[in-house]
C-alpha cells in the first residue's frame, strides 16, 4: 500500500473515531449555522483537528484545504479534507456520512479516502491501481442505459436560487430510471456509484473536499466524472456528473438537452 494512502487512512480512522465517541450526544452538541443550511458542530472541528494531526505528523511540509478551517500552507502536495460529510444527517441522527480526505500532487488527485465509521466500509483508491472497498476489489456497475438506472443526487440546498436548473436536471433524468436517491453525503454518493451500488450522481454547488476523494474512487473504479458540460473542471466550479461509462453520455445529453 502506498504510504501516503497508509497514513490517509490512519487520519480517517482516527477521525472516525471522534465522530462515533460523540453519536449518543448529538442532541447535547453546540451548533454554529456557518450559512443558510450549511452547520458546524465541535465534532466536525475535533474530528478535522485528529485528521490534521496525523497528516502533519508524517507531512509537515504538506499544504492543507480543510472545510474548517480552510487554505494551510502552499506546497506542490495538497490534502483536501472533509471531516464530517454529512453533519446534518448526523445531527439528526440519519445515518449517512463519512470522513473524506484526498491527496492532490501537482493538481491531480493521487489518493483517497471515503471513511463510513458507523458501517465501518473503508473505500480507497491511488492513482493507477484501482479502488478498493475493505481491502476488496471494486468496480462501477455494468447498467448498460439509464433504464432501469438507480441515480443519486444531491439538493443545492446552499445554492437555492439554482433550484429551477436542478429541478430541469432531474426531470431529464426522472422519469427514465428505477428511481433517484438523496441520503446527503456526496462522498459517500461518489464512493457507491465507484462499488456499483448506484449506476450514476450528479449534483450542483459542491466543495471540492465533498468530491475530491470520491472522484478519484469514480476514475480508479472504471467510470467517468466531469462537470455538467463534460469538463474537467467540477473540483472548481462545484458542478459534478459521474457513472459508468455505459450510462455516462446518456446522463450527460439528457441533462444539457434543450427544453422542449
Amino acid at each position: 500500500m502506498n504510504p501516503m494512502l497508509n497514513i490517509a487512512i490512519r487520519a480517517a480512522r482516527a477521525a472516525g473515531d471522534v465522530i462515533i465517541r460523540q453519536i449518543d450526544h448529538v442532541q447535547d452538541l453546540p451548533v454554529i449555522r456557518k450559512s443558510r443550511n450549511d452547520f458546524v458542530t465541535e465534532v466536525d472541528k475535533h474530528a478535522e483537528m485528529a485528521i490534521i494531526n496525523t497528516l502533519r505528523n508524517s507531512y509537515p511540509d504538506h499544504a492543507i484545504l480543510a472545510e474548517e478551517s480552510g487554505q494551510q500552507g502552499e506546497s506542490p502536495y495538497l490534502w483536501i479534507i472533509d471531516p464530517l460529510d454529512g453533519t446534518t444527517n448526523y445531527l439528526h441522527g440519519f445515518p449517512q456520512y463519512a470522513v473524506s480526505i484526498a491527496l492532490q500532487h501537482q493538481g491531480e488527485l493521487v489518493q483517497a479516502v471515503v471513511y463510513d465509521p458507523l458501517r465501518q466500509e473503508l473505500f480507497t483508491a491511488s492513482r493507477g491501481e484501482g479502488a478498493m472497498l475493505n481491502n476488496k476489489r471494486m468496480r462501477v456497475s455494468k447498467q448498460k442505459h439509464l433504464e432501469g438506472a438507480l441515480l443519486g443526487t444531491g439538493f443545492p440546498f446552499k445554492e437555492q436560487e439554482r433550484l429551477d436548473e436542478y429541478l430541469d436536471s432531474f426531470k431529464s433524468l426522472f422519469p427514465m430510471t428505477a428511481g433517484i436517491r438523496r441520503a446527503g453525503a456526496a462522498s459517500l454518493d461518489l464512493a457507491y456509484v465507484a462499488c456499483g451500488r448506484l449506476d450514476g450522481f450528479w449534483e450542483l454547488g459542491l466543495k471540492s473536499w465533498d468530491m475530491a476523494a470520491g472522484a478519484l474512487l469514480v476514475k480508479e473504479a472504471g467510470g467517468l466524472i466531469s462537470d455538467l458540460d463534460g469538463r474537467d473542471t467540477y473540483l472548481k466550479n462545484g458542478d459534478v456528473i459521474a457513472a459508468n461509462p455505459d450510462i455516462f453520455d446518456e446522463m450527460l445529453t439528457n441533462i444539457n438537452k434543450p427544453d422542449e
